[in-house]
This record gives C-alpha cells, structure tokens and sequence, in this order.
C-alpha cells in the first residue's frame, strides 16, 4: 500500500513536508533506529492529521508508522554519496542560527 502512495507522488513537484522532519542521510555518527522511527512517526502524524489516533485508528496508525519505519531504513541504507558525512553539532548549530534570524526583532 505505501509502495502505491510512494508511486503516486514520484512525479509530482518536491514540497516542504514538515520542518520537525530532519535529515537523516549521509550523518556521523550514522542515524540510529530511534531516530528514523521518529521522522516516521511525524510523516505519518503529519498525514493523518492525528497526534494520537483514536483507539479505533491505533492499529492502522502505529501499522503505518511502522511501515514507513521500515521503507525509510531500507532507503538511507541504499543511498550513496561522495560528500563526507555532516557533523550532527555543526548542523545543530547552523539551525539554531537560522532560526535566532528569523526570530529576532
């Protein structure tokens, strides 16, 4: 089902998802289980519209996190690049930066 989801929006313009969802590509050190999980969780709060599903919505919620979860381990696994990988405390910092600019008054 997500393959089908996934299909349908490959030649559809790129747009910003949801800025609490982070990069997890090419970082050391690399991104852990727990980390990709929580993207997931966000994409698929995202989608449903739900920050906690209804006890009726829980299994479809959680299956669906745990998909994505899994579809997104398998990506980061298979992509490859030649850039060195990005220090986690030198990304850190240039967020904090953008967003003390875009907050000051």
């Amino acid at each position: 089902m997500l393959a089908e989801v996934i299909a349908t929006f490959r030649h559809r313009e790129v747009t910003p998802v949801c800025r609490s969802i982070k990069t997890l590509f090419n970082f050391e050190p690399p991104v852990t289980d727990e980390e990709i999980r929580s993207a997931s969780l966000q994409f698929v709060r995202k989608l449903s519209g739900f920050n906690k599903p209804s006890k009726a919505n829980e299994a479809a919620f959680f299956a669906a996190v745990d998909e994505v979860a899994a579809v997104s381990r398998n990506l980061l696994s298979s992509l490859e690049t030649n850039a060195p990988p990005r220090n986690r405390a030198d990304e850190a910092a240039k967020v904090r930066a953008r967003a003390a600019q875009r907050f000051s008054t």
